[in-house]
């Protein structure tokens, strides 16, 4: 019997396992890898600070605590295992281009220093109002900006390359993975007892967390709870600049909500589309692609002549509140959530696996208010 059996194993699941074998929980983690799981297609921006998301204090709290977390998470899979992490530290430029972006855009950095001064640094991060020739030399494919703000405590994560990273660390410590579909979880006289497969195999275990991502409610009917978790697609498009050294370009926040990202590989990767009522379809569509492209080239019309090397497809598991759901179900002794996260799943999902692991080895944590139960 394992302690524990992780379903899911993108980014949240990778790091709930992670964490439990870490700490010598016997854990199996099943994963079936579906076809547009939002790990394989995220951005990867750590930046609470710029997130759409800072008018909910609950979400802004949550993700300081999460982006803070990631350097110490990151120097343990660099001791603890061989490969990249993916994680490195850059600057973000928020900026507006347009002139009717600037009241808005002076009222978000208002909001954004009151919280600097209520939380204090260096959690949220400093921050530098920056000219335009400042900005276009940081990012030279730019426009000519109206407003742009720089925050220096910004990070990105390759979430493929840090999901592996935290399975590979995780096999270290005992962890197993295997490809399968989980078709139940299985639990008699209201207590947990393991999960079957669609092959017809069944692991035994204590404990079974559900990080099944935007499928994670396809389990509510058996358990007897309501997890409200749906799919928001997301289109999201990789340029490739050639010739163009890319390392050093800060992460471009514009404000209509869409943004651009740098790698060292001569890459930016620009998106995203939030499409709520998509269902499970990761497909290409026109206006996605058409949404993308229009709103990267009006604020950085320099990328005009990238190549599109790769247009990548996330069904990203959104909750009806857009808060994460976490921690056990009031239904199943044993059973755990950890999902939920919506468009912010590569910024809060590393913490929100820990947080979850502790709390099935008994630490005290303040899960409840991302319980399951508040959607009662």
């Amino acid at each position: 019997m394992y302690d524990a059996i992780v379903v899911g194993g993108g980014i949240v699941g990778a790091s709930v396992a992670y964490h439990l074998a870490r700490n010598d929980a016997e854990t199996l983690l099943i994963d079936r890898h579906d076809p547009g799981r939002a790990t394989d297609a995220g951005a990867g921006i750590i930046s609470p600070a710029t997130s759409s998301r800072t008018a909910s204090s609950v979400w802004f709290e949550f993700a300081l605590d999460a982006a803070a977390y990631y350097p110490t998470l990151n120097d343990r899979l660099t001791d603890e295992q061989d490969g990249d992490t993916g994680y490195s530290n850059c600057e973000l430029l928020s900026v507006a281009v347009d002139d009717d972006e600037v009241a808005a855009f002076d009222d978000a950095t208002e909001r954004i220093e009151n919280r600097q001064e209520k939380y204090g640094e260096p959690k949220p991060g400093t921050t530098t109002e920056r000219s335009s020739d400042e900005a276009q030399a940081k990012f030279p494919a730019l426009a000519p900006t109206k407003r742009c703000r720089a925050y220096s405590d910004a990070a990105r994560v390759d979430a493929r390359t840090f999901t592996a990273a935290l399975l590979r660390a995780g096999e270290r410590h005992g962890l197993t993975v295997v490809e399968r579909d989980v078709t139940r979880i299985t639990h008699e006289d209201g207590t947990v007892t393991g999960v079957e497969t669609a092959d017809g195999g069944s692991d035994d275990a204590e404990n079974v967390v559900v990080a099944g991502g935007a499928w994670s409610r396809r389990f509510e009917e058996s358990l007897g709870v309501s997890i409200p978790v749906e799919p928001q697609r997301g289109q999201i498009i990789h340029l490739d600049l050639h010739e163009t050294d890319t390392e050093n370009w800060p992460i471009v926040g514009a404000f209509r909500g869409h943004y651009m990202v740098p790698w060292s590989d001569n890459r930016v990767v620009v998106g995203a589309t939030r499409e709520v009522d998509s269902g499970f379809e990761p497909r290409t569509t026109a206006g996605g692609v058409h949404e993308v492209l229009s709103e990267a080239l009006r604020v950085a019309p320099g990328l005009e002549d990238a190549e599109i090397a790769d247009i990548r497809i996330g069904l990203r598991p959104r909750s009806a509140d857009q808060l994460p759901v976490l921690g056990s179900i009031p239904t199943v002794e044993g059973v755990h959530l950890a999902t939920g996260h919506g468009a912010t799943g590569l910024q809060l999902g590393p913490y929100s696996g820990k947080l979850v692991a502790d709390a099935i080895f008994g630490e005290p944590m303040e899960l409840e208010q991302f319980s399951v139960k508040r959607f009662r």
